[in-house]
């Protein structure tokens, strides 16, 4: 009879599992939450270590609130349970929010995230999906997937709800990714298709066993996989590189729902800091960036707001405009004084 893995060993088999469909011999060991070991030694040349709780998140919630000394925040409708967070429940109309109050100012990172997306809804009748982000804005509602539009950072969307009615190409529910500077909107009419780097078909709802969702991001190389068939196994979404990413921005989760629901639930979500070498030719492409985006795609560049006026600038300026006003006033007269005597003069 075979023996039953614990959750640590469940992991360590699973990262196994991932290690061996990239071609890699590395053992991608998960370190328990919270155990105080640094970094193990995994390969050659790469350390994966475990983050602190200040990046993850996991059962029984600890630091999970809305005021200023929690380490994650919730906005809207979402609430804590024993077994999840639940960003939306199967209602209509509600949308909620978890966000970590550390910026992430790693390099290259993983970021794993167990949710569940589940309801009463059939088929086509249900919504909207959920988010992830890595984004400069934290805590900002909005009309995409709960959050800002027009952000700036990352977007990876678990969209439950085909939009666009013409296409038939696509099946949902339906995984994509966008990188945004500021100057993009999403566009919920066509499902996010102009903006996406990529996506995939991916069927989640309703189901029996876990999910999970990988977001890796090194070397400026950002890959997107799924775990959602029950077998521990990771399965290809979405593959980008040349996506730059500054550092120092937040993690976060988002729902919402509409006319149609679904109960969006998540129940852990566990950075892991990548160590990897480069040489010193990467050393030189990959220096940090202070806006988001992407190589051979041309994103709109963002207009800088003008500063606001000093008290003694605006000042100035309203003074001049009355001397301007003043002299201009005088000087009509004068003429107009002219004018009048020299129609006189005519007339005598």
């Amino acid at each position: 009879m075979a023996a039953t893995l614990g959750p640590s060993g469940w992991w360590q088999r699973w990262r196994q599992r991932l290690s061996a469909r990239n071609g890699s011999r590395m053992l991608l060991l998960l370190l328990l939450m919270g155990s105080g070991q640094g970094p193990r030694q995994v390969g050659a040349g790469q350390t994966f270590e475990y983050l602190k709780r200040e990046h993850s998140l996991s059962k029984p919630y600890q630091g999970v609130g809305t005021g200023s000394s929690s380490l994650w925040n919730l906005m809207g409708n979402a609430m804590v349970m024993t077994q999840y967070i639940r960003l939306t429940p199967d209602m209509q109309s509600k949308q909620g929010a978890l966000w970590n109050r550390v910026p992430c100012f790693l390099r290259d990172w993983e970021l794993q995230v167990h949710f569940k997306i589940h309801g009463q809804g059939k088929k086509n009748l249900h919504g909207d999906g959920l988010a992830i982000w890595y984004t400069k804005d934290r805590m900002q509602p909005g009309p995409v997937f709960g959050n800002m539009d027009k952000f700036v950072g990352l977007g990876v969307f678990v969209d439950t709800y085909p939009n666009e009615e013409k296409q038939q190409e696509r099946v949902f529910p339906y995984i994509s990714a966008m990188v945004n500077n500021g100057s993009l909107s999403y566009d919920h009419e066509r499902d996010g298709r102009p903006t996406e780097l990529g996506g995939c078909t991916a069927i989640v709802r309703n189901l029996h066993y876990d999910t999970f969702l990988v977001i890796r991001y090194v070397k400026r190389h950002l890959t997107i996989m799924m775990d959602i068939d029950g077998k521990h196994e990771w399965r290809d979404c979405i593959e980008v590189p040349g996506v730059r990413l500054p550092r120092g921005y937040y993690f976060g989760t988002s729902s919402i729902t509409g006319d149609l629901s679904d109960n969006h639930d998540v129940i852990s979500l566990k950075l892991f800091e990548l160590t990897v070498e480069r040489t010193p030719e990467e050393e030189k492409l990959h220096r940090d960036v202070f806006l988001p985006s992407v190589d051979n795609m041309k994103l709109p560049e963002v207009t800088a707001p003008l500063p606001p006026l000093s008290g003694l600038a605006l000042f100035l300026i309203v003074f001049f405009s009355l001397v301007f006003s003043v002299f201009a006033i005088v000087i009509g007269i004068i003429l107009y004084n002219k004018w009048q005597e020299q129609s006189r003069k005519r007339f005598y």
